[in-house]
Parts: structure tokens; sequence; C-alpha cells
């Protein structure tokens, strides 16, 4: 399920705000990133993505959770994927 504003194949747009939540598997395989347009809204999630997020290079908040961590951005961004199922924000 994939229903973020496509920039190319490979980058979507992240909306200020964009709330990320990662779950990361100890055994080093792929993950799952859901993203949901703000943290404070109800609806359903924007998308949700198997893989691995590496890199936050925008202004965001980073928390961390029992099973991965919490990104909340505090402006409109860039997803990115790379190989693999590796993906960045910038």
């Amino acid at each position: 399920m994939n229903h973020l504003p496509e920039i190319d194949d490979r980058a979507w747009h992240l909306p200020n705000h964009a709330h990320l939540v990662v779950y990361e598997r100890e055994d080093g395989e792929r993950g799952l990133l859901t993203i949901y347009d703000c943290g404070a809204t109800q609806g359903p999630p924007k998308a949700q993505l198997l893989g691995t997020l590496e890199s936050v290079d925008a202004d965001a908040v980073i928390e961390p959770s029992p099973t991965g961590h919490v990104v909340t951005l505090h402006e409109a961004a860039t997803l990115e994927r790379g190989a693999e199922d590796r993906y960045r924000i910038t």
C-alpha cells in the first residue's frame, strides 16, 4: 500500500508533520515503515513499506520505541528508495 504523491519511481513527497513508525527486526532483515500524514490525525496510514530507514536528513524529531523508532517531520521532505529496500528522508 503506497498512496504517497510520487516524485518519480524511487522518490515520494512527505508532507510537513508526516509521522513515520519504523519497526525494526533484530536479525537485521528488513522491517516495516508505516507513514501517516500527521501524528495528530486519526486517519489510516498513507503507506506501508517493507524496508529499512537508513537516515533522516530533514528537520525531524526521532524518538525510540520498543519496536524501533518514531520519526515526526517538521518540514516537507522526500522519501527516497535506495538499493534493496533501504530508504532515506531528505
